[in-house]
């Protein structure tokens, strides 16, 4: 309401951002509700989504409640991740692990048909006033930022030549669905085709963002320089799909 009101601000209508609702419960305590993925029936592991208005020194508890998974990485030791504008813009500090006070447990809500729901809560304090703040379950990595790296790995002068940038279809958003295709190009037709070919997909499930990392890696070593990939690209034809479901990921 003004310069006085302490209120969280929550957003989440953001590329690949997840988060449906935020209820405050006590002045520094807020619940979460999280969008389902499309076309499961309520699948919710994964959220991503800002705050703004936040208090420096300030110990905030965020709890989401409509988990489905009857155990955790939470209860192994994984953390939130949490990006701050301003300690970015101060420090150059990016994405960090962050909160105390973990735990990941069975509430009381009832599922249709299937047991009960399961809360994630932890604590996290603020650094500064005024920052915005985003916090994810796994490093972020979006379409846009595949397009962009795509688009980087066409304008490599070396790597451009070890690949083709083909679509294999569009989604049913109209989005482009990309393949790469990863061979040594230079031999004969006969040659390529008695090769083998090995597919290689990621991003069926669009919030398992660590795999988007893991492909990154697997391209850049695949079109890469090193003597162990051009035995690779001489043996074999590489068709890979970086991301399967490009609209779950938007």
């Amino acid at each position: 309401q003004g310069g006085e009101d302490n209120t969280l601000l929550f957003e989440s209508r953001f590329e690949s951002g997840n988060l449906r609702r935020a209820i405050q419960v006590y002045e520094y305590e807020y619940d979460h509700i999280l969008k389902p993925d499309y076309n499961t029936r309520g699948y919710t592991q994964w959220y991503y989504f800002r705050v703004a208005n936040t208090q420096a020194g300030k110990k905030y508890r965020f709890n989401i409640i409509n988990l489905i998974k009857p155990d955790s990485l939470y209860n192994h030791g994984m953390r939130p991740l949490m990006y701050s504008e301003m300690a970015a813009k101060k420090t150059g500090r990016g994405w960090i692990r962050t909160g105390n006070d973990i735990c990941y447990y069975q509430n009381s809500m009832k599922r249709k048909n299937a047991g009960y729901y399961y809360t994630l809560t932890w604590q996290c304090t603020m650094e500064y006033d005024k920052d915005t703040v985003y916090l994810a379950h796994s490093y972020p990595y979006t379409y846009t930022d595949m397009q962009r790296y795509l688009n980087m790995l066409e304008a490599d002068p070396k790597r451009k030549n070890r690949m083709r940038r083909r679509t294999l279809c569009q989604t049913i958003a109209g989005n482009n669905c990309d393949m790469l295709v990863i061979t040594t190009f230079q031999s004969d037709h006969e040659a390529i085709k008695n090769r083998k070919g090995i597919c290689i997909s990621s991003r069926v499930h669009p919030g398992e963002t660590g795999a988007s990392w893991m492909m990154k890696g697997a391209l850049d070593y695949l079109t890469g320089s090193s003597l162990n990939a051009k035995i690779l690209r001489d043996n074999f034809v590489f068709k890979i799909v970086p991301f399967l479901n490009p609209d779950g990921v938007i």
